[in-house]
């Protein structure tokens, strides 16, 4: 990663924790970068791994599977990727992307219903 790319990505995720510590969730931090485990980028949400992402190129299927990779390794349920929107600055003008069987779990955990566990695209339970 350049410098340049790097400085963007970095005023990306103070952006992401400073939205989050606004909207209520005061523990939001970045997370230092190099852990050969990496646990995504924001911390302070619990059981939530934030993989952030400001880039020109949408690569959804690599962020989204690096974001689950990591919320393996956090123990976490949940692993979303928070990426940039074009000509946009506000993390809350971002798009907040994650797999289908994921947003199932975040609204049976947001309405506290018990659903079935769904298969994923690979006929594996969720």
């Amino acid at each position: 990663m350049t410098s340049r790319s790097k400085a963007k990505g970095s005023a990306w995720e103070r952006a992401i924790v400073e939205h989050l510590k606004a909207a209520g969730w005061p523990f939001a931090e970045r997370r230092l970068a190099g852990a050969v485990k990496d646990r995504g980028d924001i911390a302070g949400v619990v059981g939530v791994v934030i993989e952030a992402k400001n880039e020109a190129r949408l690569k959804l299927a690599e962020w989204v599977a690096e974001a689950d990779e990591e919320r393996g390794h956090d123990g976490a349920w949940l692993g979303v990727v928070w990426h940039k929107r074009i000509g946009k600055s506000a993390a809350a003008d971002g798009y907040v992307t994650m797999t289908g069987a994921q947003f199932t779990e975040l609204l049976a955990r947001a309405l506290d219903i018990q659903t079935a566990t769904p298969a994923n695209s690979d006929g594996e339970a969720a």
